[in-house]
C-alpha cells in the first residue's frame, strides 16, 4: 500500500470539498483504480471524475497509468470556452 496525494480543482474540487486529499491504494495501482477509489467515497463526484482529465508529473495520462513512483496526481476539470462572436470585427481579405 502506499499513499498518494491528489489535487482537485473547479467543480470537482467544490463538490467534494477540499481542494487536496489523500488516498491510500495498493501497490498496483493505476489511475482508473483511483478514481474508483473516489467515486465510492464521493458518489456525489462520480459523473464529474469521469469527465477529470488525469495528470501525474506534468503529463496527461490514461485512467490505465500505473501510479507507482508518481509523487502527485492532479485530477482537472476541462474547461470550455470560446467566444460568441460578439463584438468582432471582420478583417478584410487582402
Amino acid at each position: 500500500m502506499f499513499t498518494i496525494p491528489v489535487r482537485l480543482n473547479g467543480q470537482l474540487m467544490t463538490t467534494i470539498g477540499a481542494p487536496r486529499l489523500s488516498l491510500t491504494l495498493p501497490e498496483q495501482a493505476t489511475v482508473a483504480d483511483l478514481l474508483d477509489v473516489l467515486a465510492v467515497q464521493y458518489p456525489a463526484a462520480a459523473r464529474l471524475l469521469r469527465q477529470a482529465i488525469p495528470v501525474v508529473a506534468g503529463q496527461h495520462v490514461t485512467p490505465a497509468t500505473s501510479l507507482a513512483g508518481a509523487s502527485e496526481v492532479a485530477l482537472l476539470m476541462p474547461i470550455a470556452g470560446g467566444c460568441s462572436g460578439a463584438g468582432l470585427v471582420p478583417v478584410p481579405a487582402e
